[in-house]
C-alpha cells in the first residue's frame, strides 16, 4: 500500500510541482522558468475572479450539503419500518453520473420550459432565468451538487448518530432534557469527529467543482460560474499551458490544505 501511495499519490504531486516551474508545451519542449508561473498567477485577474467564484460556491455548497445530510440522517434514524429502503433511495443520486444530474437539473432550471418555472407559474411568479443570472447561478449549481452528493455524507452521519451511546440520551431524558437539549449537548458533541470528516470532504469537493459548471453553464454568464478547476482545465487542455495549469493546481492544493487545517482547529479539536 505504501508503494502504491508513493507511485500514484506522492510522485504525481512532486511531478506537478516540478512542472509548475517550467514552460511545458504539448510538443514536449520545456523551459525552466522558476516561479514565473506563480508570479503570473498573482497578476492574473481571471485567476482572482475564479478564486472568488470558487470561494463563494464553497460558502453556499458546504453548509447546504452538511445541513441536508444531517437533517436526512436524523430523520432516517427515527424510521423504524424499512429503513434500508429509504436509505437506498436517498443514496441513489450519489451513484448516478454528475453529467446526467447536471443535464436533468439544467432542464429543471430552464427559463422557458423548465419544471421549476412551470411550478412558479402556477403562483404567477417568473419565469426566472436561474442559470442565466449572475446572482442565482452559483446557488442553483450548489443545489444541484448538494442533491447529487449529500447521500454519502448522510450515511457517514447516520453511522455517527447510531454510535452515540443510548445511555447518555436516556440519562438526559430522566433529567428532563428536551429533544433540542439532547441534540445540542449530547448528540452534537459526540458527532464532532464525524462532522469534521464530512466538512473536510465536502469542502474539498466544493473547491474541485467543475463538471456541473461545465455542463450547466459553460462558466457563464460572464464567467460568474468559472471556478479554479475550470481555469485549470482551460489552461491545460484548451491552451496547452501545462506549467501554468500545474501552478493553479498547486495553489488550489495549498488553499484546500489551509482551509482543512482551520476546520481542524475549529471543529475537530479535542476539548
Amino acid at each position: 500500500m505504501l508503494a502504491l501511495f508513493l507511485v500514484f499519490r506522492f510522485l504525481p504531486v512532486v511531478g506537478a510541482f516540478l512542472l509548475s516551474l517550467t514552460d511545458y508545451r504539448l510538443s514536449g519542449r520545456w523551459t525552466f522558468v522558476a516561479v514565473d508561473n506563480y508570479t503570473r498567477l498573482l497578476q492574473d485577474d481571471l485567476f482572482r475572479q475564479s478564486l472568488v467564484v470558487t470561494l463563494t460556491y464553497t460558502v453556499i455548497f458546504v453548509p447546504l450539503t452538511v445541513l441536508l445530510s444531517l437533517g436526512t440522517a436524523i430523520m432516517l434514524q427515527q424510521v423504524v419500518w424499512n429503513r434500508g429502503f429509504f436509505r437506498s433511495v436517498f443514496f441513489l443520486p450519489y451513484v448516478t453520473s454528475i453529467v446526467l444530474a447536471a443535464v436533468i437539473w439544467k432542464w429543471i432550471y430552464d427559463a422557458q420550459d423548465g419544471l421549476l418555472n412551470a411550478v412558479l407559474g402556477l403562483v404567477s411568479v417568473g419565469p426566472v432565468d436561474f442559470l442565466g443570472q449572475s446572482g442565482s447561478v452559483l446557488p442553483s449549481i450548489a443545489v444541484t451538487s448538494a442533491w447529487k452528493g449529500f447521500g454519502y455524507s448522510m450515511l457517514i452521519l447516520l453511522a455517527g448518530l447510531q454510535a452515540v451511546p443510548k445511555s447518555y440520551l436516556e440519562a438526559a431524558m430522566i433529567d428532563g432534557a428536551g429533544s433540542w437539549q439532547r441534540f445540542r449537548y449530547i448528540t452534537l458533541p459526540q458527532l464532532r469527529p464525524v462532522l469534521f470528516f464530512v466538512l473536510v470532504i465536502e469542502t474539498i469537493g466544493a473547491f474541485q467543482v467543475f463538471d456541473a459548471m461545465y455542463v450547466m453553464t459553460g462558466g457563464g454568464p460572464v464567467r460568474s460560474s468559472y471556478s479554479l478547476v475550470y481555469l485549470l482545465y482551460d489552461s491545460g487542455f484548451k491552451y496547452f499551458d501545462f506549467g501554468y495549469a500545474s501552478a493553479i493546481g498547486l495553489v488550489l492544493f495549498l488553499i484546500v490544505l489551509i482551509v482543512s487545517l482551520v476546520q481542524r482547529r475549529l471543529v475537530g479539536r479535542d476539548d
